[in-house]
């Protein structure tokens, strides 16, 4: 997959089938819109492409951080090269596209510069300054430009609609069992390792500890089942999300105890993928109370990854 990240970087290609939409999480319901943009591709010959911006459009408007991201933009290019699209058009959302016309918006970027003879978008698509531009505008722009349309329905699962909003809420409510079912992957925190205080060594339980990304949605503090993949090996594993109240006041952080596991990890890149809340932080009377609550955390979820075939 070619990946541009500017629009200035896009020349000389072919003509494309273009998915349109910010994609954040490249949840089931993004996947099936992916799909159907590919095999039209597939079926005319020509090249699938991804469209969406490097930065979330509302916090440009807002002027601060208001949505916070799902999954990182590295996984977004990896999971879309999985699935085998051909180009990713992954622009900034500047001034000058926010300023733009609808109009402008597909004259000079989906059909000049993306070649565009195809477009799927979803129902609640919105381009153009002040989102004048929306799958309706877009019909009469394929009418009148004569590129082909196919604008998606809610997308559901049991029953549910599929949205980032909805994933944003479950990881927040610290629900990440039932991201897995919309996103069709576990949610995950990634970054490098860390030096910590070290309590978790000293009391028989080492972890691996991660910062939290502030542009990235989290879940609230508590105890996770998770796994850990380092170094394209999976770890089963137990994570504490928050601020150890038991010892002192620290910023919110993610550390990782992994199970039978001896690897000096600082410095290294891992993924926490999210399976399952054991319960939430609390503050204990004492670091043995902790330590023996720790012991009962790490039995259950022992048992959790044996249950499913992790261990």
């Amino acid at each position: 997959m070619k990946v541009f990240n500017l629009l200035d970087e896009i020349k000389d290609i072919e003509p494309t089938v273009v998915a349109l939409g910010n994609f954040d999480g490249v949840h089931a319901g993004h996947r099936e819109l992916i799909r159907r943009a590919m095999q039209a591709a597939g079926d005319a010959g020509i090249k699938s492409a991804v469209f969406t911006f490097s930065n979330h459009p509302r916090n440009v408007m807002s002027g601060g951080n208001e949505v916070k991201n799902i999954i990182y933009q590295d996984t977004k290019i990896e999971i879309l090269e999985q699935l085998g699209v051909d180009y990713m058009f992954s622009i900034p959302f500047t001034d000058e596209i926010r300023t733009m016309s609808p109009e402008d918006f597909v004259n000079r970027i989906l059909l000049d510069k993306f070649r565009m003879v195809e477009a799927y978008c979803g129902f609640n698509f919105k381009f153009g300054y002040k989102g004048a531009g929306d799958p309706e505008f877009l019909a009469k722009s394929a009418v009148e430009k004569g590129f082909g349309l196919h604008i998606l329905q809610p997308y559901t699962i049991d029953g549910q609609v599929v949205s980032s909003t909805l994933i944003r809420g479950l990881i927040e409510e610290g629900d990440v069992a039932a991201c897995q079912k919309y996103m069709g992957r576990f949610y995950a925190i990634e970054g490098e390792v860390v030096v910590g205080n070290r309590l978790g060594k000293r009391i028989g339980f080492p972890t691996s500890n991660l910062n939290i990304d502030e542009g990235m949605v989290s879940p609230p503090n508590g105890v996770y089942i998770t796994q850990c993949f380092y170094n394209g090996q999976r770890y089963p594993s137990i994570t504490n999300v928050g601020v150890k109240p038991t010892i002192g006041k620290y910023q919110k952080n993610v550390e990782t105890h992994i199970f039978n596991f001896d690897k000096e990890l600082y410095g290294k890149t891992i993924r926490v993928e999210f399976l399952e809340k054991v319960r939430p932080e609390h503050k204990f009377d004492s670091v043995e109370a902790l330590s023996t609550q720790i012991t009962e955390d790490c039995i259950s979820a022992r048992a959790y990854h044996r249950q499913k075939g992790l261990l």
